[in-house]
């Protein structure tokens, strides 16, 4: 195959020229190098499709900026070298990075990137522009590959990192989405396509105003979520923005709204195979404990232990992040409805280890730094209602250790319940529980976790 010219006068960008140069002329060469770059790196970042490997070969698109790390290892150039047009017979000069090989690791790999991700983003948001630009008539497929990148990677991203490293990224997704649904010409299977993503995406928003305590603006953005859901004809999505109308309300101590919203989307997903049903009813359960409804959290909680052997996955579930109720999840919600009883016994205390142990790895495709500071939370308080304040100390350690960037609201909030707990302890005179209610109360209560800007 020969270069095929991407500019005026036989011009190529030297992406194309470096891979043809050594090969490379199709996503089946391309993949399995990509593949081997990605392990030297260490990353688990979610490998491209074909058809957008097609994209940045064939068409010149820029990649996201989650691949570009591994597309620099793997050539040894920087992205703004590699999407340079260069003359098709002239030999192009461009120095290799000394912090990159494509044949072998170095102990600099990270060396450059936040400069390159700063200069790059530019040339994304041109990218961006031109594709969308391209299909204002009609959406074209390159668009919803482009959008299913994405899509894909807030998804997988929001549960890991912490809000402000995902705000921009998130709210200038959801407003292309909108732009696409307002003003082109849409197919049906399109326009279904774009409701689902139009829905997650309002979901991952208004998630993101809970995490920064801004309540009404959550709700609001959930209803938006729920009337793309509606468009979609998706129940699974319906279900799930009342799960988030009643994490909502809980967060805002406002647990008779939260059961309620909790049982309206347990009714709609009672027919469901996927695990949205499984977590209505965990959010049914938590809000029936902060009520002291024992009888509602047993019954919740026993349904959803008896659902989980029937589950087949849907494609929330395969869509992963926020949208599956993975196991360890299921357990620690299991938990805090009986931490938020009261109870503290050593059965409870073996199942809210067990529920840390489940987020330990961050590896995993299930762990969340918001999941796992929630379950050493609950942690702490068993162990305190069982009269261990050491216990309780070390439990909620790594909670109060963590970066400001990561304390959300719901951290917040779970660390103060720890701090309510030792005020009206047995052992609140204690040294160690008076230095750590301290040192829970300086805690930022601010949001920290807001984006800039």
């Amino acid at each position: 195959m020969t270069c095929q010219t991407d500019g005026i006068g036989g011009a190529v960008l030297f992406f194309r020229h470096t891979l043809e140069a050594r090969g490379i002329r199709s996503p089946e060469d391309f993949l399995p190098r990509y593949r081997e770059a990605a392990e030297r790196l260490g990353l688990k970042n979610a490998e491209p499709a074909p058809k957008t490997v097609e994209g940045w070969i064939y068409q010149g698109r820029m990649p996201q900026r989650a691949f570009r790390p591994v597309i620099v290892e793997m050539l040894g150039y920087s992205i703004d070298d590699l999407w340079t047009e260069v003359p098709e017979a002239a030999e192009p000069a461009f120095v290799p990075l000394t912090s990159a090989s494509p044949t072998a690791p170095h102990a600099g790999v990270g060396v450059g990137l936040t400069e390159m991700k700063r200069t790059g983003a530019m040339a994304v948001q041109r990218a961006k522009e031109f594709l969308l630009g391209k299909d204002r008539e009609r959406v074209g497929d390159d668009t919803l590959g482009l959008l299913d990148d994405e899509v894909s990677r807030l998804v997988a991203a929001y549960p890991r990192e912490p809000l402000s490293a995902l705000w921009e990224d998130l709210l200038e997704t959801q407003d292309q989405v909108f732009r696409l649904l307002d003003g082109s010409r849409v197919r049906p299977s399109q326009l279904r396509d774009l409701n689902v993503k139009a829905a997650v995406l309002s979901f991952l928003v208004a998630k993101g105003f809970n995490d920064m305590e801004a309540p009404h603006h959550a709700m609001t953005m959930t209803r938006v979520a729920a009337s793309c859901a509606r468009d979609a004809e998706h129940a699974g999505l319906i279900a799930l923005t009342d799960g988030l109308k009643s994490l909502i309300a809980y967060w805002a101590d406002k647990p008779e709204d939260a059961y309620h919203y909790a049982s309206q989307g347990a009714e709609t997903a009672a027919n469901l195979r996927g695990t949205v049903g499984l977590w209505l009813l965990g959010l049914q359960a938590r809000a029936g404990a902060v009520l002291g409804d024992e009888e509602t959290v047993r019954a919740a909680n026993q349904q959803a232990a008896d659902r989980r052997e029937r589950v087949v996955a849907d494609d929330l579930d395969q869509l992963g992040g926020l949208f599956t109720y993975a196991p360890e999840k299921q357990l620690y919600y299991t938990v805090e409805s009986e931490v938020l009883l009261g109870h503290g016994n050593a059965g409870l205390a073996a199942q809210a280890e067990q529920a840390v142990r489940g987020f330990s790895d961050p590896t995993s495709a299930n762990w969340a730094f918001g999941d796992l500071a929630g379950s050493q939370c609950d942690l702490a308080l068993v162990r305190l209602f069982s009269g261990d304040v050491d216990g309780t100390a070390e439990a909620i350690r790594p909670v109060l250790d963590l970066p400001l960037s990561h304390r959300n609201n719901g951290i917040v909030v779970s660390a103060q319940r720890v701090r309510q707990a030792l005020m009206h302890s047995p052992a609140r005179t204690a040294s160690v529980a008076r230095d750590l209610r301290a040192e829970i109360e300086a805690f930022p209560a601010s949001r920290p976790a807001l984006p800039r800007g």
